[in-house]
């Protein structure tokens, strides 16, 4: 499972509420950690608000606490240093108005986790969110287990790709499944393809803005994609202890990546141990 947010633009007028922030307590502790919640709960028996809010909350009594020794191997933070997006300049972090030259506030942060019940056991969940990245997107992919070296994949030296659903949640809201089809007139030949849905062809319109929607459910009284307070301090419980443990770490100095460019090494370093790599946005 991968669940990108990734922001185009740098910290621009919010450096200073951005500097005592950084990328974990802004991106990661709220919007991430609900989308996580909302694509590995169980399916609510209704749609009443304490319902669905009572099933994210199980996900997060499940989630693996991250704990000091596990930081260094799940955990990558960074900062953009000076580049480009969409041919704009963007300074580096550290050279923002508002930030202290000194500054170790992470604009990226990629983390490893896993929800430890049933259903997900043993699956691990990839997240990531940054500043000064090629694209604004959210997106959820669902990677299916890998197909068995039998059949059509029984070449193990060029495997076929798994199958994937991905959920795109911005700019452009649809789902695409990408499946290995047959190719027609073959006895064998397979290749991958891609379905596509996005509701902004299908309806004629796109639909309304995020904060929209939530006035929209402030208006008519329905809590259902709000925290509960419950789940606000267990998402910031979970956090905190990344927080300490990268406190404990003592870096002086955080690792760069290019404004523009699509993260730091070190966060590709960290899926493809796994022999995984991070999808292209």
């Amino acid at each position: 499972m991968q669940i990108t947010v990734s922001e185009a633009e740098g910290v621009g007028t919010r450096a200073s509420y951005y500097e005592e922030a950084g990328a974990l307590r802004d991106m990661v502790q709220n919007h991430m950690l609900q989308l996580l919640c909302l694509v590995a709960m169980e399916p609510p028996y209704s749609l009443d608000p304490d319902v669905v809010r009572n099933a994210k909350m199980e996900v997060l009594r499940c989630l693996r606490p991250i704990t000091d020794q596990d930081v260094e191997h799940v955990t990558v933070r960074a900062q953009y240093s000076e580049g480009t997006a969409h041919g704009t300049p963007i300074p580096g972090y550290r050279r923002e108005n508002g930030i202290h030259p000194d500054s170790k506030t992470e604009t990226y942060v990629a983390l490893k986790c896993f929800v430890e019940n049933w259903r997900w056991d043993g699956v691990p969940f990839y997240l990531r969110t940054g500043k000064a990245l090629p694209h604004r997107a959210s997106e959820i992919a669902v990677q299916f287990k890998d197909i068995p070296h039998i059949l059509f994949n029984a070449n193990t030296q060029q495997p076929q790709p798994p199958n994937v659903l991905a959920l795109r949640i911005q700019p452009e809201e649809g789902l695409s499944l990408r499946i290995v089809s047959r190719v027609p007139g073959t006895r064998a030949q397979t290749h991958p393809v891609e379905m596509d849905f996005q509701y902004s062809d299908v309806f004629g319109r796109p639909s309304p803005e995020a904060y929209e929607r939530l006035l929209l459910d402030v208006m008519a009284g329905d809590a259902s994609r709000f925290m509960r307070r419950d789940a606000v301090e267990a998402s910031w419980a979970w956090v905190t202890k990344i927080l300490e443990g990268w406190q404990r770490q003592g870096l002086r100095w955080l690792p760069e990546y290019q404004a523009g460019s699509c993260g730091p090494v070190e966060a590709d370093r960290l899926i493809e141990k796994d022999g995984r790599t991070w999808r292209t946005l």
